[in-house]
């Protein structure tokens, strides 16, 4: 059975005293920047909205949270936490991969098929009810994040 997905998200907006929530529209298509080189040969950057932390770090707090956390790709995935409040968290808390592959984008470096990855990941709580907020502070600390990591390409994992 599918997850009324726009629905549940209004619901939990109300539920929190927001307003109707206003879904983003962006009339540009992005711009397609092709791979400059093989996969293989790539830095990899990865970057989650499921509110993974690692153990010993602050968790993202309930609402409007919009912080972002680095996490070290070579830390122990037992040691991974997720909160987040807008989706059920019972599968993440017992394999965080479902909604940061950590594990998988290690398996993929170790078979040759991605260069490197970055030496963090970064995560943050997604469900912002500001896109303005996300635009304006959020992007812009991703991308240093992702410059200053020197990737190649990056895998967004929305949760």
């Amino acid at each position: 059975m599918p997850v009324e997905y726009i629905e549940r998200i209004r619901e939990k907006y109300e539920t929190l005293g927001y307003g109707a929530y206003q879904w983003v529209f962006n009339a540009d298509t992005p711009p397609w920047h092709p791979l400059s080189k093989p996969l293989s040969e790539c830095r990899l950057g990865l970057v989650a909205s499921g509110g993974i932390y690692v153990s010993r770090q602050v968790a993202f707090h309930y609402r409007d949270d919009t912080s972002l956390l680095a996490i070290p790709m070579d830390v122990p995935t037992s040691e991974l936490r997720a909160t987040h409040f807008a989706y059920d968290l019972t599968d993440a808390r017992q394999d965080p991969n479902v909604v940061f592959p950590i594990d998988t984008l290690r398996g993929l470096v170790g078979e040759g098929v991605i260069g490197s990855l970055a030496a963090n990941a970064y995560t943050f709580m997604g469900g912002i009810y500001s896109s303005r907020r996300v635009q304006e502070e959020m992007a812009p600390r991703v991308t240093e994040c992702l410059s200053a990591e020197e990737v190649d390409a990056v895998l967004f994992v929305p949760a």
